[in-house]
């Protein structure tokens, strides 16, 4: 790439580039909890309860740290999480 002349516009391109970064590593979180999520909803259909726990836990915090980082709202987070504690605790309850 050509050396560019600095002037305003330049701080709008390095934005820009920092955004495709930033966008590129959202979109791995992002992969990586949908991923997990599909365990938990693999170990539930199993009827696997040890397995459903363990991945749920493993969610929780993938959820809760792109919550943090604002990669997804942490009311969304809250709620999928909500929702998948209620099958893996159907399961377990269904167990007993």
């Amino acid at each position: 790439m050509a050396k560019l002349k600095t002037g305003r516009h330049t701080s709008a391109l390095k934005a820009h580039r920092q955004e495709e970064r930033h966008a590129e590593a959202n979109i791995q979180v992002r992969s990586r909890i949908r991923t997990v999520a599909r365990k938990v909803e693999a170990a539930v259909t199993g009827k696997d309860a040890k397995a459903a726990r363990a991945f749920l836990n493993e969610a929780f915090s993938l959820w809760d740290k792109a919550a943090k980082h604002g990669v997804v709202h942490w009311r969304a987070a809250s709620r999928k999480k909500s929702r998948l504690a209620e099958r893996v605790g159907r399961l377990e309850s269904a167990k007993s």
